[in-house]
């Protein structure tokens, strides 16, 4: 499944999650661009993007355009990808496109959730409904406990 996305230089282009095989991702599904939440989350990515791509590559998926992730990419100085899913093909896939509520309205959305896909492209580690404060630190601190230990061990 291929899907627009900008990569880390800011240019567009087309990201299958099979181009990452052998490889560890972060994959990690939010709702919109430019929105507090959001934008916390994603510079927490970036703000800590050395001690997460010593184990994983990151991307960032959410139903945004590519013209929107290309300016919250310039505006924030993300330096991780961005997936553009505007028909929620990922998002269903990982089970994150949920009926949502807010003041009594219903509607469909992006649970804010991160995947840990290990090298064969198969979960490893998930977090659904995530808080944005502390949830970095939670992702580095698994990365460096399970993935760095297994490491040694063997």
């Amino acid at each position: 499944m291929k899907l627009s996305g900008i990569d880390i230089d800011g240019n567009e282009q087309g990201f299958d999650l099979k181009d990452f095989a052998g490889e560890r991702i972060i994959l990690y599904f939010y709702p919109k661009d430019n929105t507090s939440g959001c934008t916390q989350e994603a510079c927490d990515f970036r703000d800590n993007i050395n001690r997460l791509t010593k184990y994983a590559a990151v991307i960032g998926v959410s139903p945004d355009s590519i013209k929107s992730h290309k300016s919250f990419k310039e505006k924030q100085g993300l330096n991780f990808i961005l997936l553009s899913d505007p028909e929620h093909l990922l998002t269903e896939k990982f089970g994150v496109w949920k009926e949502k509520s807010m003041y009594g309205r219903k509607y469909m959305g992006i649970e804010r959730s991160t995947f840990i896909l290990d090298k064969s492209g198969s979960i490893e580690k998930e977090w659904r409904k995530v808080k944005v404060k502390g949830h970095v630190d939670e992702v580095i601190r698994y990365l460096e406990t399970y993935i760095a230990d297994s490491t040694k061990n063997g």
